[in-house]
């Protein structure tokens, strides 16, 4: 069985030779957030984690395999236990609100955390327990296994594409982090140029830092709620 599968899903036996483990890997784990969260995955080291915790680099080894291991149990870490979504109100919308908001905090407070999760790799029960939730919000709605997948996966998208303008990519109209009207790095005809995109900045009033998310989490629900009353018919 692959190494991290038994390490994340507590499967790996405890080390039964040499000196008894100083540190638990949520400890461990917490540290290497610690750096991740200051600076970004570039700045993590084995060494820089070992160092932290006052042990050398190859006393890190007898917890984890490598970088790759020790960032998965990071992600694990990070994103926590899973919301219990049964008191939430509004049904399976106001649960996936709900669920989409709480997602959100955890990856402003890990800014890393959307980086790490790309790809292919081993997940956790913490972090398959998150897309449980979501789609068990989904059942008796209508929506097939697979429709009731692909929604979660929809509004997982959204939440990685609008966690900031840094990750969602660069837009004419702000050089802030949050969404905002703002032409200062485009020259003075530009407004002449391209009339739709300043008619529309000038209408769009002063912007709240999460308007660009909530207006597309609510759409993408608004979407959801009209398959689901088909199929409920």
């Amino acid at each position: 069985m692959d190494s991290t599968v038994e390490l994340l899903w507590g499967m790996r036996p405890p080390p039964n030779r040499g000196p008894k483990p100083g540190f638990t890997i949520q400890e461990i784990a917490r540290a290497a957030m610690d750096i991740a969260d200051a600076e970004g995955l570039a700045a993590l080291s084995m060494q820089r984690v070992a160092g932290e915790l006052g042990f050398t680099k190859m006393a890190l080894y007898r917890y984890v395999s490598g970088k790759a291991e020790l960032i998965a149990v990071m992600i694990e870490e990070a994103v926590g236990e899973p919301l219990d979504l049964s008191a939430v109100p509004g049904g399976w919308r106001g649960k996936l609100q709900q669920w989409a908001h709480q997602l959100w905090e955890t990856w402003d407070r890990h800014p890393w955390l959307p980086g790490a999760t790309i790809g292919e790799r081993v997940m956790g029960p913490k972090e398959v327990g998150w897309t449980e939730i979501a789609v068990a919000a989904l059942a008796g709605t209508g929506l097939s296994g697979s429709e009731q997948m692909d929604a979660v996966l929809l509004l997982s998208g959204h939440v990685r594409n609008t966690r900031s303008t840094a990750s969602a990519g660069t837009q004419p109209w702000t050089t802030q982090r949050q969404p905002g009207p703002d032409l200062s790095t485009l020259p003075d005809h530009a407004a002449g140029r391209f009339p739709a995109l300043s008619a529309a900045i000038a209408s769009a009033g002063d912007p709240t830092p999460d308007r660009s998310r909530e207006f597309g989490l609510q759409r993408l629900l608004d979407g959801l709620e009209v398959l689901i009353t088909q199929r409920t018919r």
